[in-house]
C-alpha cells in the first residue's frame, strides 16, 4: 500500500510539473539530431524508409497475398509502427539516466522523469506515423472508423507498459551497463516473437497461449483490431485483463526498483 501511495503522489507530480516535462522533451528531441543537415526530420525518414523498404519486398517483390482479405502492408504496418514506438522508448530510456547525470545529482530534481521525457520524444514520432497509418488506409479505399478511436486506448496502453518496464531498466543500467546491450537483444527477440509479420494462425494452436503471454501482442493485434478487424478491446476481456495485471506488476516493481536504487544513483555516475 505504501508503494501504491508513492506510484500515486509520483504520477500527480508529473501532472504538476507538466510543463517542465514537456521542455525536456523538446529539448531532448533537438538534441537527439543536433548537428545533422536534416535534424528532427531524420527521426521521421528512418522508420519511413524501412516501411517502404518491406512495402517493396514483400508487396512488389514477393507480391505477399492479403491477410483476412486485407492488402499485406495495411496489416504490417499495423504491427510495425506499434512495435517501433515500443522499441524505440524502452531502448533510449534505459540510458536516460546515465545520459543525464548532471541532473541526477540535482538534490531537487524529480529523475523519475528522466524515462519520461524518452517515452514522450518517441510518442511524437509515434503521433507522425498514425497519421501515416491513416492516409494509408485511405489510399486503399478504407474509410474512417469508430474503432479507430481505440487507438487512444492502446496507445495509453504502452505508455503504460514501456514506463514501468523503464523505471526498471534505466535504474538498472546506473550499476550494470550491461543492461542496455542485454535490452537490445530481448528487443531483438521480441520483434519475431511477436506477430508482426506473421499470422497467429499460422503457428500450431498450442503455442498459441505461449504467444498471448507478450504484452506486445495484445497491443499489436489491438491495432489490428482497431484498423482492420473492427473489435472492440472489451470483446477479448481475459487478454485485456491479463495485460493490466501485468502492466500493473511491471510498473510497481519498476517504481519500488527505482526508489529503492535513486538515492545511490549520484555516487555511482
Amino acid at each position: 500500500m505504501r508503494y501504491f501511495r508513492a506510484l500515486m503522489a509520483l504520477i500527480l507530480d508529473i501532472v504538476h510539473n507538466r510543463k517542465l516535462l514537456w521542455q525536456m522533451t523538446r529539448r531532448d528531441f533537438r538534441q537527439r539530431y543536433l548537428g545533422s543537415y536534416l535534424g528532427i526530420l531524420w527521426a521521421f525518414i528512418q522508420p519511413t524508409i524501412t516501411v517502404l523498404i518491406f512495402w517493396f519486398v514483400f508487396q512488389v517483390g514477393f507480391k505477399a497475398q492479403p491477410v483476412d482479405d486485407v492488402p499485406f502492408i495495411l496489416w504490417l504496418v499495423c504491427g510495425m509502427f506499434p512495435w517501433f514506438f515500443l522499441s524505440e522508448s524502452i531502448s533510449s530510456a534505459t540510458g536516460s539516466v546515465t545520459e543525464s547525470s548532471y541532473l541526477v545529482k540535482k538534490i531537487v530534481f524529480r529523475v523519475e522523469i528522466l524515462p519520461i521525457v524518452k517515452i514522450m520524444s518517441a510518442l511524437v514520432v509515434h503521433i507522425f506515423f498514425i497519421a501515416v497509418l491513416f492516409a494509408m488506409f485511405a489510399y486503399y479505399g478504407y474509410s474512417v472508423s469508430i474503432y479507430n478511436l481505440q487507438i487512444i486506448y492502446y496507445g495509453f496502453a504502452m505508455i503504460c507498459l514501456t514506463l514501468g518496464i523503464s523505471w526498471l531498466t534505466s535504474s538498472l543500467t546506473v550499476f550494470m551497463r550491461d543492461v542496455g546491450q542485454f535490452v537490445a537483444m530481448i528487443l531483438q527477440f521480441g520483434f519475431w516473437f511477436t506477430p508482426i509479420f506473421w499470422s497467429l494462425k499460422m503457428i500450431p494452436e498450442e503455442f498459441h497461449l505461449l504467444l498471448k503471454l507478450n504484452p506486445a501482442y495484445y497491443l499489436i493485434e489491438g491495432y489490428r483490431q482497431s484498423f482492420i478487424y473492427h473489435e472492440w478491446f472489451w470483446q477479448h476481456q481475459y487478454q485485456t485483463i491479463y495485460f493490466w495485471i501485468l502492466t500493473a506488476i511491471t510498473a510497481f516493481i519498476g517504481a519500488w526498483c527505482f526508489k529503492k536504487l535513486r538515492p545511490h544513483f549520484a555516487d555511482v555516475l
